[in-house]
């Protein structure tokens, strides 16, 4: 089975918040299956959204959010099933994994975090960067993070950052297995802090990627922080690419 193609909808946050119905539109145009909200970027309520995500026919397979922790706990079940997605991910920054004592302890915040989602009839998982696929005293630290995590959050892994970051995402789908239901896509030189191109146009082997994610994916979903080029356009390349080299399905066909 194919899985269906989303797009995580901080890459277009500007467009959003200029006019979010008509940038939502232009999604669903392209042929886009889902979208991925970002809370706090999304440029409009929770609800309105939603509503908007119906009548367009998107589906929301999961929102990024804050930890479902302290202050933001009610507004991030609130927002999460408003959107109506039972799927929350989030994750830390850099300065939690700089030691191995850090990343058990930001581990111990993650298994909170899945205790409150799970109490309230959700799931939770963790978006990497580059920063958790490094080595930390000579262990990597997503490893580390096997060890101290709960077994049932799962990842969505960026395969991008885990390249950007020396890892070969194949090996790490592969160890990681049906942990992985998510894949999150972008495409670049690899750079931390170069800009993305269009899925398809970088550096990034998807045609290994995807095929070792295998059936454990339920949605790939395309995400470029940054672009030197028109954003919406990347998007639109990013989906005729993955749909006309038959690694995701869309709403819209495309001709090789």
């Amino acid at each position: 089975m194919i899985a269906p193609i989303g797009l995580q909808l901080f890459t277009i946050r500007e467009a959003l918040t200029t006019d979010f119905a008509a940038a939502a539109s232009r999604v669903a145009e392209i042929g886009y299956v889902g979208v991925e909200p970002a809370l706090g970027t999304l440029g409009t309520s929770a609800r309105r959204a939603a509503k908007l995500f119906e009548e367009l026919g998107l589906v929301v397979p999961s929102v990024h959010a804050p930890l479902p922790l302290g202050d933001e706990r009610s507004q991030v079940l609130d927002e999460t099933a408003a959107l109506g997605s039972s799927r929350i991910i989030s994750g830390l920054g850099p300065d939690h994994f700089g030691t191995i004592d850090l990343i058990r302890q930001a581990c111990d915040v993650f298994n909170e975090a899945y205790l409150v989602a799970d109490d309230s009839g959700m799931s939770f998982g963790i978006h990497n960067h580059w920063w958790e696929f490094g080595l930390v005293e000579g262990q990597y630290a997503y490893r580390v993070m096997l060890e101290h995590l709960d077994p049932r959050i799962f990842f969505q892994i960026d395969t991008y950052w885990v390249k950007t970051a020396g890892c070969d995402p194949v090996a790490v789908l592969e160890e990681l297995g049906a942990r992985v239901p998510m894949l999150h896509i972008k495409d670049g030189p690899a750079l931390k802090d170069a800009p993305m191109v269009p899925v398809g146009q970088g550096v990034m082997d998807f045609r290994r990627i995807v095929r070792s994610a295998g059936a454990n994916t339920e949605w790939l979903i395309v995400e470029l922080d940054r672009s030197a080029t028109d954003m919406m356009l990347a998007v639109e390349l990013s989906y005729e690419y993955l749909i006309s080299e038959g690694f995701a399905r869309g709403a819209r066909s495309v001709v090789p």
